[in-house]
């Protein structure tokens, strides 16, 4: 009798979990495909001005020219409002090739020290 309600039991929690996982992952579409996502307003563009008066390691997003390069991987980012140092790993350029005339769109996080104000770069896009 044991071994039919353990049975029993064991089937019940089996069907009851298959139903779930076939009502939540198989909703009309094909293994693997993607789902959708946010669909809305996000971030929006800051100014260099704007970018500096942020804290520590808020998100931005800027747009400008990237004028000059200090060593390593800091340069010298500019827009209609100022200059900022920005932090660009090689592999972040992503084969990009970009001259002081190239418009650039920036988004990385702020990194404040105790008497500066950069961008750690996340990625890096020419605009068009």
């Amino acid at each position: 009798m044991r071994k039919l309600i353990f049975a029993s039991v064991v089937l019940f929690f089996s069907l009851t979990s298959s139903l779930t996982l076939a009502q939540v992952g198989f909703q009309g579409g094909t293994v693997g495909q993607q789902g959708g996502g946010f669909s809305g307003p996000g971030l929006s563009q800051v100014t260099v001005e704007a970018a500096r008066q942020l804290r520590d390691d808020a998100f931005v997003i800027l747009r400008g020219n990237i004028i000059r390069h200090l060593g390593k991987d800091k340069y010298i980012f500019r827009d209609s409002t100022g200059d900022i140092t920005v932090d660009i790993d090689q592999d972040k350029w992503l084969g990009q090739t970009v001259t002081p005339e190239t418009s650039v769109e920036i988004k990385g996080e702020i990194d404040k020290d105790w008497n500066s104000v950069e961008v750690e770069v996340d990625q890096i896009l020419i605009v068009k």
